[in-house]
């Protein structure tokens, strides 16, 4: 039935995607919000949460705020908070509360940089898409804010988008890539939404961006118009994947992760003899799919993709196990942390 999910609970929304990108940089985030989004964010979607602190903070609007519209009322707590606390920009990211009542963003963002004389991004989320296209707006609004040409370039310099917690297949990954980056001779590997704004005010220096996912492709396009910076899709995986196996020859696989990270195990198999496809319920732009890759949009889909095919193997978080009916063939654990939550594998 369409709409209808019996097996899968919500994955991360947009507004948590936004959250993840702007955690590490230093800046006040206020999530305009009665407080429950502000909660699912900091509580279940934000592993970061628990060792690295960040100034999050809810807007705390009540009923008669979202009626008349009370801008006012957020400048005047973002004011005072600023006062406590040393940052470099805030941010203000949006939720189906501002959604409903047409927030007028623009306006939000004159006020508010007026009277706390720092600059202010807002990230026009509304709470009902999935974490990856809030992820690719405050991408988009940080490079437009903050990343200016600096007439420098360096000949080892690479940046990383869309690498956040949501991302990954593993937690340690976000590390792990940087290390073997650094092993493979890049003198300077950035992760967009680490260690402050610098990389990002300074990304024009960069030889290359690399995009883990696709809530990175739109940044990373953005930068190459802009600055002429080139870019490669690419996850590089553990390896272990393809292990689970001695001969991959013929076998019919299934890959389900965000399209990125999908799409380069999907690679790696069929170069070892698999017959594979991806699926995604997440962004799925044109160039990194192929012609049998499959956009899921229902629970239902996810069930009838696996009834029609005959897969022998499928990778997916094993939190979408319980909604492959009565598939009878190998299920590899590929976690995605959006999907089920799970910091410890």
């Amino acid at each position: 039935m369409k709409g209808l999910w019996k097996y899968i609970s919500p994955f991360a929304p947009d507004q948590s995607g936004a959250g993840a990108v702007l955690y590490g940089l230093g800046g006040i985030i206020v999530v305009c919000d009665a407080g429950g989004c502000a909660g699912n964010i900091c509580g279940f979607d934000e592993p970061r949460w628990f060792s690295q602190r960040s100034a999050v903070f809810s807007a705390g609007l009540r009923d008669m705020d979202a009626i008349l519209g009370r801008d006012d009322r957020l400048v005047d707590k973002l004011a005072s908070v600023a006062e406590d606390i040393d940052a470099d920009f805030a941010a203000i990211i949006g939720t189906p509360v501002p959604a409903v009542i047409a927030t007028d963003y623009r306006g939000l963002r004159r006020l508010a940089e007026k009277r706390i004389q720092k600059p202010i991004i807002t990230v026009e989320t509304t709470g009902t898409e999935y974490y990856d296209k809030g992820e690719a707006l405050a991408y988009k609004e940080l490079l437009k804010t903050f990343a200016k040409e600096t007439g420098k370039r360096k000949d080892k310099s690479v940046g990383i988008f869309g690498a956040t917690p949501l991302d990954c297949v593993f937690p340690q990954d976000r590390e792990r890539i940087k290390e073997q980056l650094l092993h493979k001779g890049w003198d300077e590997v950035h992760i967009y939404g680490e260690d402050g704004l610098e990389p990002l005010q300074r990304a024009c220096e960069n030889t290359l961006n690399l995009v883990l996912s696709p809530s990175g492709l739109e940044a990373a396009v953005y930068a190459c118009k802009k600055f002429g910076t080139p870019y490669e899709c690419i996850y590089p995986l553990q390896g272990h994947e393809t292990k689970v196996l001695d001969d991959w020859e013929g076998k019919r696989v299934l890959v389900v992760h965000q399209q990125v990270a999908a799409r380069q195990l999907a690679d790696e198999l069929a170069e070892r003899g698999a017959d594979v496809m991806t699926a995604t319920w997440f962004s799925a732009p044109r160039e990194l799919m192929k012609e049998k890759d499959v956009h899921l949009a229902e629970e239902d889909d996810f069930l009838r993709l696996i009834e029609e095919n005959s897969f022998q193997v499928i990778f997916a978080d094993i939190f979408l196990k319980r909604a492959t009916g009565k598939f009878k063939g190998l299920f590899v654990d590929f976690p995605h942390f959006a999907v089920s939550g799970r910091t410890s594998l």
